[in-house]
């Protein structure tokens, strides 16, 4: 048997999608890294800046809803990967809508939040 021959995967019928799959799951990474890096950062500045008790309260929601928004991306990127590589090989692809609305309500309450806190911020002043 020739050592030089290659064996032809399933995967390999279908390079330019896995690779695409691949591209989609990374950008949901560094989205969830940017979605937890958004709640550090105004915990952070609240910290330095403010002490009233229903803006601190609203800080550590949405620092908690950023983080937990980030947690439920990598999760949900993670499986909708090895679910997507599937049904690429498979020709039975369909889109994640139930993921997107799920990740875009979560953002949408915290861009809300975000919202509020900056209208009470800028009351209290």
């Amino acid at each position: 048997m020739d050592e030089n021959k290659r064996t032809v995967t399933e995967d390999s019928k279908y390079i330019q999608q896995h690779l695409a799959n691949e591209r989609t799951f990374l950008a949901w990474i560094r989205t969830a890294i940017a979605i937890m890096g958004i709640g550090f950062l105004i915990l952070n500045l609240h910290i330095k800046s403010a002490t009233q008790s229903l803006s601190n309260m609203t800080v550590q929601i949405i620092g908690l809803l950023s983080v937990l928004t980030g947690v439920c991306t990598i999760l949900f990127s993670t499986i909708s990967y090895f679910q997507k590589a599937k049904q690429i090989n498979e020709q039975t692809f369909r889109p994640s809508r139930s993921l997107i609305l799920f990740l875009a309500l979560l953002m949408l309450l915290v861009t809300f939040l975000f919202g509020y806190y900056f209208f009470v911020s800028l009351i209290g002043k």
